[in-house]
């Protein structure tokens, strides 16, 4: 008798999709699987929540990812924290280096003031969209809301401080084909979005 193993093979690509700028989705991750994410043209921010699905009162923790790993940026060797002290997934493979976790999101009054109002009814997928509707959007799939956010990666984008303690966009960070690749050490629920860095400097609206 042959048996069949439902195991995937070390390596092998389970699911694929490709983002355009501006929008947002969300997966759960298996224990022992990898997220590997491509920045295609350079310049991608990507805006990223987790979460646990059995409990969802358990998410990603800002202050205590950095403060344990004593770091204000993000690479390889790094892990991400939940508020209960476990680890949700660590970068296992980066190419750009540096990604930060401390600027939030823009909102529905940022994105207008900087970029113009684009509404879905007048410009249909050419809407300027921002990170915390995006966010919303997909959390009330899972039953969550406002309240359930928490502070959140920008994966590929870099802020620098200055001496006058100034938080500073990098722009030109991130180039075409730079990769970062997230091992799951728990099951996790990942929200994301690829809506622009709240400090992108950038005259139009940014789509990456």
């Amino acid at each position: 008798m042959t048996e069949h193993s439902h195991i995937p093979e070390p390596g092998a690509v389970l699911y694929e999709d490709q983002l355009a700028g501006a929008c947002h989705w969300s997966l759960y991750m298996r224990k022992g699987t990898c997220l590997r994410l491509i920045d295609k043209e350079g310049g991608a921010n990507v805006g990223m929540l987790f979460y646990n699905p059995v409990n969802m009162l358990e998410r990603y923790n800002a202050p205590d990812t950095l403060k344990c790993q004593h770091t204000f940026k993000l690479t390889r060797g790094n892990c991400l924290y939940s508020d209960m002290g476990r680890i949700f997934c660590s970068i296992v493979d980066d190419s750009v280096g540096w990604h930060e976790t401390v600027c939030g999101n823009t909102t529905k009054e940022k994105v207008k003031e900087k970029w113009g109002e684009r509404t879905y009814q007048d410009h249909h997928n050419e809407w300027n969209q921002n990170g915390v509707n995006s966010f919303l959007v997909e959390l009330a799939k899972y039953g969550l809301g406002k309240k359930d956010m928490a502070a959140n990666l920008n994966l590929f984008s870099k802020a620098s401080v200055d001496s006058g303690g100034n938080i500073n966009y990098v722009s030109d960070h991130s180039r075409p084909g730079d990769f970062i690749v997230l091992r799951f050490e728990m099951d996790t629920l990942v929200i994301l979005h690829t809506c622009p860095h709240p400090l992108h400097p950038a005259g139009d609206y940014p789509r990456k």
